[in-house]
């Protein structure tokens, strides 16, 4: 079986496909062979050794493309080395950290089909133009108004990497 590990990814506004080629890239610095691909791309799973998938989270769960994703490949992600990952707003907010268990939720329904070697939570993007419902928009910028959120990116670049170092022994070992 080849060392080849994908990273796949669904995303709202395109913060999670940021997040997806940061832990890609840290994987290839690390010596392995990476391919970063929208879970759209993703044909067949054969060629990779392990699989790294990540979703923006939207009303509090990954996204439905995502979920279909994993339950889709539920038999070869559960043969092989497979780690999860989540951006969510939720850890944006002030005291966000206090949020990470409230948060690891969200991964409930992947863990029920797929145990994940490794779980990364991570914050994303704020930019209220791309919310993609006229709702969710109102709903943001009264939240930012009120000083729940804060406009910008909120990816802790550092946390990603780190996160990513830590997988490389876990998925090819």
């Amino acid at each position: 079986m080849p060392n080849k590990i994908l990273v796949t990814y669904a995303t709202c506004t395109g913060s999670t496909r940021g997040v997806a080629e940061a832990i890609g890239k840290t994987l290839s610095e690390g010596g392995a062979q990476v391919d970063v691909l929208p879970m759209q791309e993703v044909k067949d799973l054969s060629a990779y050794r392990a699989v790294v998938a990540g979703s923006a989270i939207q009303g509090k769960k990954w996204l439905p493309e995502a979920l279909q994703f994993v339950q889709k490949n539920r038999a070869d992600l559960s043969s092989k080395p497979f780690a999860a990952f989540l951006v969510c707003m939720t850890l944006a907010m002030p005291n966000g950290e206090s949020y990470r268990p409230f948060v690891a939720e969200f991964l409930a329904p992947v863990r029920m089909l797929v145990k994940p070697a490794s779980e990364g939570l991570f914050a994303g993007v704020l930019d209220i133009s791309k919310v993609p419902t006229l709702r969710d928009r109102l709903m943001f910028r009264l939240s930012v108004l009120f000083g729940a959120w804060k406009e910008g990116d909120h990816r802790n670049w550092t946390a990603i990497r780190a996160w990513a170092e830590g997988l490389q022994p876990k998925l090819l070992s």
